[in-house]
């Protein structure tokens, strides 16, 4: 990729500050209805984007109505203005605040979990994705129990990628540069840590293995695996879901997920890869609507097979 002028990275930032200034400004419910339709006014401007959504929600429900399958994409434009939106009003929000916002209450076995995390400083790997709100799920976590580590490949502006980095280390989280940083989070999990990836993007064959997704093949970031594998860590499929009914974010998680050691590495790797992956779609049926089904996730396709964008 083409490194940006300095002329480009300054009126992406001053444009990109901008709108979170007026964003940030208003109260929370008139930031989120702005940004919102903003974000579903998208698609006119880049009509890629509704294109790439239909042919995802085509592969991952044929079974649905073309109408069905447009009402979840609406869906996904208004969690992206949802996003967008508490973004914008982060630094208003102290520990109080955070409280009010998300259910964080543990269950049961996300309780145990935690606990054993203490006692026998295993590490806790968490798999999630571009759903519901990524965003609160690391700061929530750090205001209301513990900072974690979190692995993120930086933006191509810096100056957005430190600010967004300012807000997401509000609470003493620590970010991780995804592209040179696997010594770093092994060393973290083996000594016990938190640490978060988000695991539900297309990947190149190079940092991927090919795993079912919806019914079809898709090639998926495999280092969560490899990382789970050489720390010893548990893997947990971990998001931050809206709840419409009562208006505020709930923790929601799939099945805590050990991973498989037989002694043969490659096979090791992409059944611990399908695990997760499983389990992230499982969350993503429960709540479809609140996933971004405008990424190209079924773009890196296996030798011989047509693509699909």
């Amino acid at each position: 990729m083409a490194r940006k002028s300095s002329a480009l990275v300054n009126i992406e930032y001053v444009a990109m500050r901008g709108a979170f200034a007026l964003l940030g400004a208003l109260p929370r419910r008139g930031a989120i209805r702005l940004s919102t339709w903003l974000v579903s006014a998208a698609p006119l401007f880049v009509p890629k984007l509704r294109r790439i959504g239909e042919t995802n929600l085509a592969i991952a429900f044929p079974e649905k109505t073309d109408d069905g399958r447009r009402e979840i994409l609406k869906g996904t434009f208004e969690n992206l203005g949802r996003v967008l939106g508490d973004l914008s009003q982060m630094h208003k929000y102290d520990r109080k605040k955070f409280s009010e916002l998300i259910d964080f209450e543990l269950d049961d076995a996300s309780r145990d979990l935690y606990a054993k995390n203490k006692e026998s400083r295993r590490g806790v790997l968490i798999t999630t994705g571009h759903m519901g709100n990524w965003e609160m799920l690391v700061l929530g976590f750090a205001a209301l129990y513990e900072p974690i580590s979190y692995l993120a490949r930086p933006l191509d502006n810096q100056k957005i990628d430190d600010h967004l980095n300012r807000i997401r280390t509000k609470y003493g989280n620590t970010p991780i540069n995804k592209r040179h940083s696997a010594r770093q989070a092994i060393r973290i999990l083996s000594e016990g840590g938190i640490l978060g990836i988000l695991s539900d993007v297309n990947a190149q064959e190079k940092e991927g293995v090919f795993v079912p997704f919806f019914g079809k093949l898709a090639c998926t970031p495999s280092g969560a695996a490899v990382m789970a594998l050489r720390s010893g860590a548990y893997i947990y499929p971990t998001f931050c879901i809206w709840d419409e009914t009562a208006e505020r974010y709930r923790f929601v998680h799939g099945k805590l997920i050990e991973p498989l050691e037989t002694g043969d590495r490659k096979r090791d790797i992409v059944e611990t890869t399908a695990r997760y992956t499983a389990e992230i779609e499982k969350i993503i049926r429960a709540y479809p609507d609140q996933w971004m089904w405008i990424h190209r996730r079924w773009k890196t396709r296996p030798p011989g097979e047509r693509e699909i964008y």
